[in-house]
């Protein structure tokens, strides 16, 4: 544990950040099978616990799936970096929220072959594809990052392993009829986590209908926001 006191639930779900910057120290095996524990106590549809989580350290084939993923995310983000300005306006400037974020995006995929522990979450389909999928596996993987955050680490989940899927499964012998979910990187943060900033909570729960405001709905003193995310779709406005 990073600290003697342990982290409240609430807390920990109120301060867990997406963190991309890793400090080099391993991760003990002893945190690794903690973190992966609680993840398994997350619930699953029909409590079939069909998700199944393949780590990524040091081992032959976790160095060439991690070459695979790396070369992955290096061009996804180029792609993203390139289609949401990130080098333009606001992103131009280095010392802004978002030339921050796009430093931070840089350095992850760069170094992303040394992040200490890279997971990737899956799911055994009983059954064809079905929308339901995502139901018996995500539950795990926020349970993962919790308990990560609880341990004095931090996590990120990703999708962008989607890009070399096939690679990955006959490097890792991953059958067709298991879904691959996520990729989850992890370890001790270069910086910290929260509290983080939101939209409102008014702007994000309705009652009784599609953006029908819900009196109730207020944030707690203190709570940082963010002007990130789609606008309202109310009446067409953009």
């Amino acid at each position: 544990m990073a600290s003697d006191q342990p982290l409240g639930l609430l807390e920990g779900m109120a301060t867990t950040r997406s963190i991309r910057r890793f400090r080099p120290d391993p991760v003990p095996v002893t945190d690794l099978n903690t973190m992966l524990w609680h993840a398994t106590r997350a619930p699953s549809g029909s409590n079939r616990q069909s998700f199944r989580f393949v780590v990524l350290r040091d081992g032959p084939r976790a160095v060439q799936a991690r070459a695979l993923l790396g070369e992955a995310f290096r061009a996804e983000w180029a792609d993203k970096r390139r289609l949401d300005g990130y080098g333009t306006g606001s992103g131009s400037d280095p010392g802004s929220r978002k030339g921050r974020m796009a430093a931070t995006m840089q350095q992850f995929v760069d170094r992303f072959e040394q992040t200490p522990v890279v997971v990737l979450a899956t799911n055994v389909r009983h059954r064809a594809p079905h929308v339901t999928d995502g139901a018996s596996v995500y539950p795990a993987c926020q349970n993962l990052l919790l308990a990560a955050r609880a341990l004095g680490y931090g996590g990120v989940i990703t999708m962008w392993h989607a890009l070399v899927e096939p690679q990955l499964r006959a490097c890792l012998d991953i059958p067709d009829e298991v879904m691959l979910a996520a990729t989850i990187a992890i370890g001790r943060p270069e910086g910290h986590h929260g509290p983080v900033r939101r939209r409102p909570l008014g702007e994000l729960v309705y009652e009784d209908g599609w953006e029908q405001p819900a009196p109730w709905a207020e944030d707690p003193p203190g709570t940082r926001f963010t002007g990130a995310g789609p606008a309202s779709l109310r009446r067409g406005t953009p």
